[in-house]
C-alpha cells in the first residue's frame, strides 16, 4: 500500500494564495449588491505576510498578530472629486496568519476569510474595529 491509500492526508497541500483570494473572492461575491457597488475599484490582494513597515506600524509583535488590512481612504474620506495619481483603496488578506488562526479554531477556512474580507470592508465604509465589534455583539 502506498501512503495515499493509507493516509488520505499525504497528497493535501496548504492552501495557496490564488486559493485563499477564491474564497475571498466568493464571500465577496455573496455580499448584497449595494455593499459590492459601494467597493467599485476596491483591491484585494493576498500575500503570505504583512511587509516589515506594516508591522511596525500597526504595533504587531508578530507576523501572525495581522490576518487583513484595508489601505486607502474610506468612503467618508473620499474627495467630492476623483485625484489623479491616487492609489486604488485595498484589502490585504495575509495567508499565514489565516491559516493559523484557522488551524487554531473550529470555523471553516471560507468563514474566517469571509469574516476578516468583511471586517475590511467596513474600514473600507470607514467604521472603526469599535463600530464593527458593535455590530457584531448587536447580531448575536
Amino acid at each position: 500500500m502506498t501512503d495515499l491509500e493509507t493516509n488520505p492526508f499525504a497528497a493535501t497541500q496548504a492552501p495557496r494564495a490564488d486559493d485563499i483570494e477564491a474564497l475571498a473572492q466568493t464571500a465577496f461575491d455573496e455580499l448584497p449588491p449595494a455593499f459590492r457597488r459601494l467597493c467599485e475599484g476596491l483591491v484585494i490582494q493576498v500575500v503570505d505576510f504583512p511587509d516589515d513597515e506594516t508591522l511596525d506600524e500597526m504595533e504587531a509583535e508578530s507576523e501572525f498578530d495581522l490576518l487583513g488590512l484595508f489601505r486607502g481612504r474610506g468612503l467618508p474620506h473620499r474627495p467630492a472629486a476623483d485625484e489623479t495619481g491616487a492609489m486604488p483603496n485595498m484589502i490585504w488578506l495575509y495567508r499565514r496568519p489565516l491559516l493559523d488562526f484557522w488551524c487554531s479554531g473550529e470555523d471553516t477556512l471560507g468563514a474566517v476569510v469571509r469574516h476578516v474580507l468583511v471586517h475590511e470592508i467596513g474600514h473600507h465604509f470607514g467604521l472603526s474595529d469599535a463600530d464593527m465589534e458593535a455590530i457584531e455583539r448587536a447580531a448575536g
